[in-house]
């Protein structure tokens, strides 16, 4: 089957379509077989840039019909595919499981939005117009705080009063579940150890940034919470803040609560800190030129994702690995060996900032724990958990 897939992120809409066949398989003996990225690719990517906020973006019905147009003109033809695929960011209680797009499935995702407001929104009307331009094939929504389902309850719940558990929902969801999921999967691959056997940190550094603890295959304690605001330190999120702060502002009458909720998601983090922007690759630049406010953005950035990664590391009996994912963990080597370099203190050796393109175990031979660069791959496992969901809906 041919899937196409649509992510909505906070920044962008990244599109793909999957070969089902290109899919790996986990073998016997527990281990996915090596397979390099160029056996990886998707037949074919389309992106549209949204700018520092997605939300901004009124419909993206237009993006959508020419994303389909490009995809023609490369001669991937909409009657060739077989199923759409959407990453959701929050399923809340309700989804833990893929399921069939419909309009009831989306009203209940937009239930949800406030828990994720830079996500969900957007991904009800990305499947709003994904519905309306290619009506005939299935529609698969999956969930990324489904993977976080495993995490245990002293994991998941808040030191709040109980009926804030009971009656509200207030608990850890966490997030990135799809790329932590692929990560872990293609850590066994480069380890040549079976995921069942791992004891993993996932990095998952980009626009939203967070930390995940996966204990064979699972994941037992992750930094993002309730909302994707949770954590470290993100483009425009502050991340993990003492909420004394925020009764602060709000008693001072210096913002209301709205204007509370939007500064802390779209004026905080690296942009918030620098002043400037939150792309790493013009900090750095700005760093290097001398711009104290930059170069401070990227201390506390590298501070906080260094304090969580060992945070996350409690939870595990051991580290076997530590994998970096992400536009940021992918392609900031430097940003990469300044986190390492601050966990010295737990065992971890320091790594070169040497760029790597490629799926790589970037750490010496022989250290541990092992550190990895993996590309985040949403899009495979989108496009297997349509066609597994198809599947079942048609009894195959």
């Amino acid at each position: 089957m041919r899937v196409l897939v649509l992510n909505p992120g906070s920044s962008s809409l990244k599109s793909s379509v999957i070969e089902s066949s290109t899919i790996p398989a986990v073998g016997a003996d527990g281990i996915v077989p090596p397979a390099p990225a160029a056996a990886l690719a998707p037949l074919g990517k389309q992106d549209v840039d949204w700018g520092v906020d997605a939300t901004a973006e009124s419909d993206p019905a237009d993006d959508i019909r020419e994303l389909l147009r490009r995809y023609e003109a490369m001669g991937i033809a909409a009657a060739s595919m077989g199923a759409v695929g959407y990453r959701v960011v929050h399923g809340g209680e309700r989804f833990r499981e893929p399921v069939l797009v419909t309009p009831k499935v989306i009203a209940e995702v937009d239930a949800l939005r406030s828990l994720a407001p830079l996500h969900n929104g957007i991904a009800v009307a990305t499947m709003k117009a994904g519905l309306a331009a290619i009506p005939q094939l299935p529609h698969v929504a999956v969930f990324d705080t489904a993977f976080h389902a495993t995490l245990p309850e002293d994991a998941y719940r808040y030191a709040v009063p109980e009926r804030w558990y009971r009656d509200w929902g207030v608990r850890r969801y966490g997030f990135h579940g799809m790329s932590v999921a692929w990560s872990a999967e293609r850590a066994a691959t480069l380890l040549a150890r079976p995921t069942g056997e791992l004891r993993l940190v996932v990095a998952h550094l980009g626009s939203g940034c967070s930390v995940t603890a996966v204990d064979g295959g699972r994941s037992v304690a992750t930094s993002m919470g309730l909302t994707p605001l949770e954590g470290l330190m993100m483009g425009t999120r502050s991340g993990s803040l003492d909420p004394g702060i925020l009764f602060y502002v709000l008693r001072n009458g210096w913002l209301d609560q709205d204007e509370l909720a939007d500064q802390l998601d779209h004026d905080s983090g690296l942009l918030g800190v620098s002043g400037r922007t939150s792309d790493v690759r013009e900090l750095l630049a700005l760093e290097a030129s001398g711009d104290q406010r930059a170069g401070l953005a990227l201390q506390i950035f590298v501070r906080r994702a260094a304090e969580c990664i060992a945070a996350a590391a409690t939870s595990l009996a051991r580290l076997d690995a530590i994998v970096f994912t992400g536009g940021i963990g992918e392609n900031a080597a430097g940003v990469r060996a300044r986190i390492i370099a601050r966990l010295a203190p737990i065992g971890v050796v320091s790594i070169s900032e040497e760029a790597v393109s490629e799926d790589a175990v970037i750490s010496a031979p022989g250290s541990s724990p092992a550190v990895l660069r993996i590309e985040a791959r949403e899009d495979l496992v989108v496009a297997r958990e349509a066609v597994r969901t198809v599947a079942a809906a048609r009894g195959i």
